[in-house]
């Protein structure tokens, strides 16, 4: 009988771990996480914050996106190599945010509402294409270090 060593052994896992671990620890990853972390908080609580409560429907529309847009960008730390698809829904969810104000049930486009969601959700969209960007030269990167050709052969 045959064993096979188990997948965590793997030596291809190890350099993905390792790869995913140096992405998070830069710098950039810890400020794009950060920023998006306090995107969300603020988003969740702009009814509250910019004045326009009393729009019910859209005051528990940016509660819900706002705690999951903090949820999707606050887990890239931790667990970075099983959150990086995530960066996608982020992106979703900025763009949710920018046309919310025109898109939920009642009379809620006020000048606060539009301005607030607008500029919030083109943060919450560039943060998320942030960190799309580096889930995606990890992987460009990840090509050349395999003695793959780069970017650039590939456009050839």
């Amino acid at each position: 009988m045959t064993t096979h060593p188990s997948i965590e052994q793997h030596p291809d896992l190890a350099e993905m771990r390792s790869r995913f671990e140096r992405a998070t620890s830069t710098p950039r990853g810890q400020a794009v996480e950060t920023l998006g972390l306090l995107t969300g908080l603020y988003l969740a609580a702009s009814p509250w914050i910019a004045g326009f409560s009393g729009l019910t429907t859209l005051a528990v529309t940016n509660l819900i996106t706002g705690i999951a847009y903090a949820l999707c960008m606050g887990g890239f730390t931790s667990a970075y190599e099983r959150t990086h698809a995530m960066a996608w829904a982020a992106c979703a969810i900025g763009a949710w945010t920018i046309v919310s104000p025109w898109v939920v049930a009642g009379n809620v486009d006020t000048t606060r509402s539009v301005v607030n969601n607008v500029i919030v959700g083109a943060v919450a969209l560039l943060l998320g294409l942030a960190m799309a960007a580096a889930a995606m030269s990890d992987r460009r990167g990840r090509g050349r270090a395999r003695g793959g050709p780069g970017p650039a052969a590939m456009e050839r």
